[in-house]
């Protein structure tokens, strides 16, 4: 299917009306699989024509995927990644993880952006950062598009590398830790994995295993029972 391909329409209009220099475009992959870590890419991309064929990583080939990704590696001004693991994502939630991963993206950017645009319609970074939402912005925006492609290259090469050994029966390689009748039927005869996340619903179908899964208690609570009026400090 035909697609329009991503403009700096949107970075343009940032830098105009916040003074930014420079803008950032986020955008995450991993937030519904069941293994893995969520990983999050911040791209700075300046305003020159990005490489031919740039778009949202899911209406690439793997193979095209792939080759974009080395190009867009020379041709970004810079990027970063960030990860949050899976238990860091049973113990926080996804909202604050993928705040933590973007977080940890930005950081690790050489140069710190005075704006960012996020992919979809909400902002999960937050002050102090100035965030732009913008729905369908891998589509649109050139930095979140690069995002996008680099985020999605760099988890699935990671969750491949699990295919080995003791983890080959999940097929990793082939469905990157998202849900698949071949990881379902894995799950189902030998268990979650520590790279699998122990919050999430697919346990509840798994009878054999459902006594692994973990609750995640509000924050406030947590910290009662770690050490105040409710915890038990004998």
């Amino acid at each position: 299917m035909p697609y329009e391909p991503p403009t700096h329409t949107v970075e343009r209009s940032l830098r105009a009306t916040t003074g930014a220099r420079i803008v950032a475009g986020i955008d995450e992959v991993g937030r519904g699989a069941w293994a893995g870590p969520v990983t999050v890419c911040a791209a700075v991309t300046g305003l020159r024509r990005p490489p031919a064929g740039l778009t949202d990583s899911k209406l690439i080939t793997p193979k095209r995927r792939t080759a974009l990704a080395a190009e867009l590696e020379r041709w970004v001004t810079a990027y970063a990644l960030g990860d949050a693991s899976p238990q860091e994502i049973d113990d926080l939630g996804m909202t604050a993880a993928l705040r933590l991963a973007a977080v940890r993206a930005l950081e690790a950017l050489p140069v710190r952006p005075g704006a960012v645009i996020l992919d979809g319609k909400h902002d999960y970074l937050g002050s102090p950062w100035q965030v732009r939402t913008v729905i369908k912005g891998d589509q649109s925006c050139v930095s979140v598009a690069a995002a996008s492609v680099l985020a999605k290259v760099r988890r699935d090469d990671l969750m491949a590398g699990l295919e080995a050994g003791e983890y080959a029966p999940y097929a990793f390689g082939a469905n990157a830790g998202y849900p698949s009748p071949v990881h379902r039927a894995a799950l189902e005869e030998l268990g979650p994995t520590p790279y699998h996340r122990l919050s999430w619903s697919y346990l509840d179908a798994l009878p054999r295993w459902r006594h692994l899964k973990k609750v995640r208690l509000p924050a406030g609570t947590a910290a009662l029972e770690s050490g105040g009026q409710l915890g038990f400090d004998f």
